[in-house]
């Protein structure tokens, strides 16, 4: 079978898929972490890749930038290729001095100024919060592992180059920690399927400080965020 966005075939992924944004970021997961990837899906050069870690089938594909791409193929893995677990990797930026450089935030809910529930006919304010088990599996891993982390609420926006400059402040005051563009639609679409999702991301730059990762620096922090996701993968198969 495939979709319109991906040539793979039933059985073609794992049960848990790793979702960054960057098609680029998802072959180096494949080839750096995975034994014997194998390409799966290629359309519009969103990579996805099946392979094995630590002797258990995992697969990562790219999600593109943004809740709608984001909310078209985690559409298609949950409910055409029968994938169970969707851990986004991805980076963010910071809006809480709580946070520095290079920490890891586990996106416990993703608040947003999205109209994407509008699509499941909400009347009010749908809540999207991560899959229980994975955040404490993820949170478990950290703390064994000594990594710097926080737990708490995003921000999923629909605009990068935002004109109000004071758009995520009442996000802010209500204790968002960080901002990205995907979470919230990948929560909405795994509570449809009645799957499971959780968003990792890396502070890659400081929104208050103005302070930001080098090329090198970003390469070390996702590889840690990259093997922990990759670390919940493996407990979620036990």
């Amino acid at each position: 079978m495939s979709t319109p966005h991906n040539s793979a075939n039933k059985g073609d992924f794992g049960r848990t898929v790793l979702m960054p944004g960057d098609p680029l970021r998802a072959k180096y997961i494949a080839e750096t972490y995975l034994e014997n990837p194998k390409l799966v899906n290629n359309v519009r050069g969103i990579h996805g890749y099946t392979g094995n870690y630590k002797g258990t089938a995992v697969s990562v594909m790219a999600s593109g930038m943004g809740m709608p791409t984001m909310g078209i193929y985690s559409y298609e893995l949950f409910n055409f290729y029968d994938v169970e677990n969707i851990i986004r990797v991805g980076s963010a930026g910071a809006l809480s001095m709580k946070l520095k450089l290079r920490d890891i935030v586990l996106g416990q809910g993703a608040c947003t100024n999205s109209n994407y529930q509008a699509n499941f006919g909400v009347r009010g304010h749908f809540a999207p919060i991560a899959d229980f088990k994975l955040l404490r599996t993820a949170a478990e891993i950290c703390e064994e592992k000594e990594l710097r982390y926080e737990v708490g609420n995003l921000i999923s926006s629909d605009i990068f180059y935002n004109d109000d400059p004071t758009a995520n402040d009442a996000f802010v005051k209500l204790g968002a920690l960080a901002v990205e563009m995907e979470a919230a639609a990948l929560y909405m679409n795994a509570a449809r399927a009645g799957k499971r999702a959780l968003t990792i991301c890396t502070i890659s730059d400081h929104i208050l400080t103005g302070e930001e990762t080098t090329p090198e620096e970003r390469q070390s922090t996702f590889n840690d965020m990259m093997i922990l996701a990759l670390e919940v993968a493996l407990r979620m198969e036990k």
